[in-house]
């Protein structure tokens, strides 16, 4: 081992500010694609917040505060597990320990459809490369694919998962 000081790394992070919002514990941090000053957050507060990022204002308690939460995205009844954005940057998608998924818009903050089929929670949620289909993951053991109608496809579970899909990914395939 040799004596080197890890903390003084150039390669270290740094904290540079805070959002302040949530009431409970962040579950996901999202970025949306086309515009790098926006991110939503997940909570175990049963809501998302999407945050307008911006240069930082000093704080009360002496934090950097690099951001103001341009609005609350509430209708989950439990906790929000979950979040994805859509390629285009238009939607959220939320998974919840309610057993729902919601779609969200981001402009008006409204949700646009509820998934309702899994019988557990929902833990992971995904958007299709073309935004044309959804993918979830439960603790009911099953992957299900959605269209974007709210619409279940297909659900995936025989000889699959015997305990449950807390993350997945998608891949487009190229022929």
């Amino acid at each position: 081992m040799d004596n080197d000081d890890s903390n003084n790394n150039s390669n270290d992070l740094k904290l540079i500010g805070v959002l302040k919002g949530h009431t409970k514990a962040i579950t996901q941090v999202v970025c949306v694609p086309k515009n790098p000053n926006v991110i939503v957050s997940a909570s175990r507060d049963k809501s998302l917040i999407v945050w307008g990022l911006g240069s930082g204002d000093q704080s009360v308690s002496g934090n950097v505060v690099i951001g103001k939460p341009l609005r609350a995205l509430r209708g989950h009844g439990h906790f929000v597990a979950d979040a994805s954005i859509s390629v285009d940057g238009q939607y959220a998608l939320s998974g919840s320990w309610d057993k729902t998924l919601r779609l969200w818009d981001l402009q008006t903050g409204q949700t646009t459809r509820r998934f309702t089929s899994h019988t557990k929670d929902v833990l992971s949620v995904a958007f299709s490369p073309d935004n044309r289909q959804i993918v979830s993951g439960s603790r009911d053991c099953t992957i299900k694919l959605w269209n974007t109608l709210a619409q279940c496809k297909q659900t995936i579970i025989e000889h699959c998962h015997t305990d449950w899909v807390s993350t997945y990914g998608i891949f487009q395939i190229v022929v």
